[in-house]
């Protein structure tokens, strides 16, 4: 018996939103959520990060989400669809998209159980969702957002915290509605740290997909370097998305108003909303072990497991 023969009933339906070519973290979180047998992904949806780094975002994060589909041979048999290509203007314009209705056609389905949300980049498309059909506020929908700076002293702030500089319209928009929301902040998704020897280890010799994943990452990272003194590990940073879909416990956390966001992309304490759960910590090993266990078995049912290279772009 390997893990797809297990029964999983109900699967618990989920999209996952992702600014996927912004870094190199986003597709260990995709792969994981398609490698997950209890979730049911009625979607994929590329999302735009913002025009700092390329003026196309949101389609190369299609590409690159097409390329992830194509390496796990699932091309066909996972929804993809674009996002918006750009920020909201306002708190009142919504940005139509494939995407977008994607999430108003899951919200308003009914009798297939709750819909869980997973956002790695900007909240355009749930914003958007909403303001293009607001009965969505109301319908059984958890929204899991990787964003936002530390409240309170948890930790250092980076001001602006990139998830949300790349739309802080939406975020104002998600945030005062009636929609369930657990937040991730920077504080927290920082702390998914896994190391090159692990990810040469674990992931690598598992196909063509594990091997583009750890050779991505190592590129990325020695293209933009982030930190002194971490040069042999990296952030998975948007895998708690998939993480709280699987274990909603898997981290400790705590209710607090939503609050508002400034243009400044700070937080506005005196705005208080209904109440959101923020993770404070996240059960790292969890993820990350159940990533590297359900990689493996995909590898291994299908004949592609091997060894890691001795060398990948030029390192030892």
């Amino acid at each position: 018996m390997n893990i797809w023969d297990l029964i999983y009933e109900p699967r618990l339906r989920v999209i996952v939103n992702s600014d996927a070519a912004c870094e190199a973290d986003d597709q260990y979180a995709i792969v994981h959520a398609l490698l997950s047998p209890s979730l049911d992904v009625r979607g994929l949806i590329a999302a735009h990060f913002g025009d700092r780094k390329a003026a196309d975002s949101m389609r190369q994060s299609r590409q690159e989400i097409d390329l992830l589909v194509e390496l796990l041979g699932k091309t066909g048999s996972v929804r993809v669809e674009d996002g918006a290509s750009h920020m909201m203007p306002d708190t009142d314009t919504a940005i139509d998209s494939p995407g977008a209705r994607l999430i108003i056609t899951e919200a308003m389905r009914e009798g297939c159980g709750p819909l869980a949300i997973g956002f790695q980049g900007p909240l355009t498309d749930m914003a958007s969702a909403l303001i293009l059909e607001p009965r969505i506020a109301e319908r059984d929908i958890t929204v899991i957002w990787i964003g936002g700076d530390p409240y309170d002293g948890d930790g250092k702030t980076y001001s602006p915290e990139y998830n949300l500089s790349n739309d802080v319209n939406a975020a104002n928009v998600v945030f005062s509605s009636s929609l369930t929301v657990w937040q991730v902040p920077m504080s927290t998704y920082v702390t998914m740290i896994v190391s090159y020897a692990e990810l040469f280890e674990n992931v690598r010799p598992c196909g063509k997909i594990g091997e583009y994943l750890v050779d991505h990452l190592v590129e990325f990272n020695r293209e933009n370097p982030t930190r002194r003194g971490a040069a042999e590990c990296r952030s998975l940073g948007d895998s708690p998305v998939v993480g709280l879909m699987l274990n909603p416990d898997c981290g400790w956390w705590a209710e607090r108003p939503a609050p508002g966001f400034s243009a400044s992309f700070g937080y506005d304490l005196t705005v208080r909303h209904r109440p959101i759960r923020v993770y404070r910590s996240i059960d790292t090993r969890f993820i990350i072990g159940d990533f590297f266990a359900k990689l493996r078995a995909f590898a291994q049912l299908r004949g592609a497991l091997g060894s890691a290279s001795p060398q990948v772009n030029g390192l030892p």
